[in-house]
């Protein structure tokens, strides 16, 4: 079975949004644990626009089951990791402005610098993965640099499949197949939703996790608003 963690960046900015502390994120966390989700991702930025680098370390408690943390490895990003020692860490090549995750790494480019974060995490019994554009030669190099496993950059996949051109799993598979091949673990993330995680799971060999946030939440608010708007009717009736 492939395992699910769910991305809870998006309650954190909604949280900021208003101030205060609703919703609570370490509510959510136990919430999303207890309902059968595998693991909890955050990815912190520099401007703590959603996660918190506080809530980073409030988080370590509540997570059971496996906590992922992604992002750039600058300073204060590794020094954070390396206290909280979660069971994950993704390394994200995200410029400081991005709205969002939008390209992996150059694992050719950057492998000495690669090598030597990772030889640091994995010293200290952090499991490592490294985002990447799905090419052949990126995994080759993301081997190459020590890491455990890779996580496959989904958006182009995303966006093809949703117009209808299933021949946009092929890069994936290509990938995933030399991963295995190299022993490195396979992760996935970026625009996977309810619409198309089911042909990548099936396509993908090997895929051992999902990391999904932003459509997970949305899918959420429309799956369960028939429920909630029922609970308020009755309650003024």
């Amino acid at each position: 079975m492939t395992k699910l963690s769910v991305n809870i960046n998006k309650i954190a900015t909604l949280r900021n949004a208003r101030g205060g502390n609703t919703p609570n994120l370490l509510e959510f966390a136990a919430a999303v644990q207890k309902f059968g989700a595998q693991g909890v991702t955050i990815h912190p930025r520099p401007d703590e626009r959603h996660i918190r680098n506080q809530d980073a370390y409030d988080l370590k408690s509540i997570i059971t089951t496996e906590y992922n943390i992604e992002g750039n490895p600058q300073d204060k990003f590794l020094k954070m990791v390396l206290e909280i020692k979660p069971t994950q860490v993704t390394l994200v090549p995200d410029a400081v402005d991005a709205i969002t995750s939008n390209a992996g790494w150059d694992t050719i480019k950057n492998k000495e610098f690669l090598t030597e974060i990772i030889s640091e995490f994995k010293r200290n019994g952090i499991r490592t993965s490294i985002f990447v554009n799905p090419e052949l030669k990126m995994i080759d190099g993301a081997a190459n640099t020590g890491a455990d496993r890779i996580e496959l950059y989904t958006e182009k996949f995303a966006e093809q499949y949703s117009l209808g051109n299933l021949k946009s799993i092929e890069p994936y598979v290509n990938c995933a197949t030399l991963a295995n091949d190299l022993k490195l673990g396979i992760n996935a993330g970026h625009d996977l939703s309810l619409e198309n995680i089911k042909y990548f799971k099936d396509c993908i060999p090997g895929l051992l996790e999902v990391s999904i946030g932003h459509a997970l939440v949305s899918e959420s608010l429309y799956l369960g608003l028939k429920t909630v708007i029922k609970e308020y009717i009755v309650k003024l009736s």
